[in-house]
């Protein structure tokens, strides 16, 4: 073990980690950056074809985003948000307002996607309340949804162990089946699976709408669900139906926003507008924490007022509209602009398409699903009945290991081995973790 793996085991805690893991499985020290790759403590190197949790977007280190966050530090790091502003953060809300769908006028800045989660959910029931609909508090979301891990984000979460764990501390919440498509009937479309379960949520939302202020889900991919994916028609006739029995609709794009399912934001595949939309991630190029909530001038309309009605917004963070992060939000934007990303993107898209067939036949592969730039391999034990392989054989931690032998960073979401990469990787280093994810597979398959 080397000394800052020791170190750090003796002070810290780490996030989504059994910590006396580390007894088996060693800690990886990074210590670089250098585009695709992280560089560990002993010089090894290993592609993050998981974009460091979804976060980078460009590549570690990348020159344009570094600079803006050097050049901002030598001016303002950091400023009280509340009565002050600073000139990143009404850059990047100008940009924000511009390039998402048209509607969103309104910019709520927070420090992660939980938090963001937190506000959309806080400024809907508010809302309500501010107009004179108090009755309409309840939230819908879908089973197997994830956002995030504040106890809000919780509730309207759908995460057994969490529900287990926390579930005295959460608010009732009414579940929706799922779009999820891996569950259509043989020769099903994504299409039609999508409608048919769209008919349920329309049942729910008939019987609950008067008290129901919002419906959240994550647009065309549940992320952490085990990258479980839907069509686009589910949010069409989603938004059709929160516009016919008035109830506002929260998309959370923070992993799937700027880029990730092939268009800027997911819910534009749908050609339709949310009256929340959560960001985050991507946001800075994974340079520095932010998100934003993005809604309507409708909404912001309805907490504006004398300060005796007492309807402002009631929700802050320290590091609201923190300058340095934003100024790295500004360059990743930036970078948008001057550069075609979606359309280089098609090239990954394409070839993440490709290697992705050798693993439709696998005999222990049982589903291969791919949304953009997101590619999702579901391991299992009989892939004719879908029956899963046990949980606590832990068949995705053996695909992890094998990867870093081979220089990946690949980390399976229970049996699902996806890769979701930085931008900048190339068609050869797509190859490669195929190949490493192939070999991974038949390892951790065998009994």
């Amino acid at each position: 073990m080397s000394s800052l793996s020791q170190r750090d085991l003796s002070v810290l805690w780490h996030p989504c980690t059994q910590m006396k893991e580390h007894e088996i499985y060693p800690l990886l020290p990074m210590v670089k950056g250098d585009g695709v790759y992280l560089i560990d403590d002993q010089g090894n190197r290993y592609i993050d074809a998981i974009s460091s949790w979804w976060v980078n977007l460009f590549g570690h280190g990348r020159v344009e985003i570094k600079r803006a966050v050097q050049q901002q530090a030598e001016e303002l790091e950091h400023v009280i948000f509340s009565g002050c502003s600073n000139i990143p953060a009404i850059e990047l809300a100008e940009k924000l307002v511009a390039i998402t769908p048209k509607g969103l006028d309104r910019v709520f800045y927070a420090d992660c996607g939980s938090a963001a989660v937190e506000v959309s959910l806080k400024m809907s029931f508010q809302y309500w309340k501010n107009i004179g609909r108090p009755e309409k508090q309840k939230f819908i979301a879908l089973s197997n949804g994830y956002h995030g891990e504040t106890v809000g984000a919780l509730s309207v979460g759908d995460v057994a162990l969490y529900k287990e764990t926390y579930g005295p501390m959460l608010f009732d919440t009414i579940m929706a089946p799922s779009p999820d498509c891996f569950y259509r009937e043989q020769g099903e479309s994504w299409y039609d699976y999508s409608l048919r379960q769209f008919e349920k949520m329309r049942s729910l939302v008939e019987k609950h709408h008067h008290e129901t202020a919002a419906i959240i889900l994550e647009p065309l991919i549940q992320c952490a669900g085990n990258m479980r994916m839907y069509h686009p028609v589910y949010l069409t006739k989603l938004r059709d139906l929160c516009d016919e029995f008035n109830v506002h609709l929260i998309f959370d794009e923070i992993a799937v926003g700027f880029g990730r399912t092939g268009t800027l934001f997911a819910c534009e595949q749908a050609n339709v507008v949310p009256d929340f939309m959560c960001v985050s991630k991507g946001i800075t190029g994974g340079f520095l924490p932010l998100a934003a909530v993005l809604t309507r001038e409708s909404i912001y309309e309805a907490f504006y007022d004398d300060y005796s009605s007492l309807k402002g917004f009631l929700h802050s963070h320290s590091y609201t509209g923190n300058a340095l992060a934003c100024a790295a939000g500004v360059a990743t934007l930036n970078i948008f602009e001057q550069e075609p990303i979606l359309e280089n993107n098609k090239k990954l898209i394409n070839k993440l398409s490709e290697v992705a067939e050798q693993f439709v036949d696998h005999p222990f592969v049982g589903d291969v699903r791919q949304t953009g730039t997101v590619l999702a391999i579901e391991m299992m034990k009989d892939k004719k009945t879908k029956e899963a392989f046990d949980w606590r054989e832990r068949r995705g931690i053996r695909v992890y290991q094998h990867a870093l032998t081979q220089g990946a960073l690949l980390r399976p979401l229970a049996n699902v081995v996806y890769m979701m990469p930085p931008y900048v990787i190339t068609e050869e280093e797509i190859e490669l973790l195929a190949r490493v994810a192939w070999d991974g597979i038949n390892k951790a398959v065998k009994d």
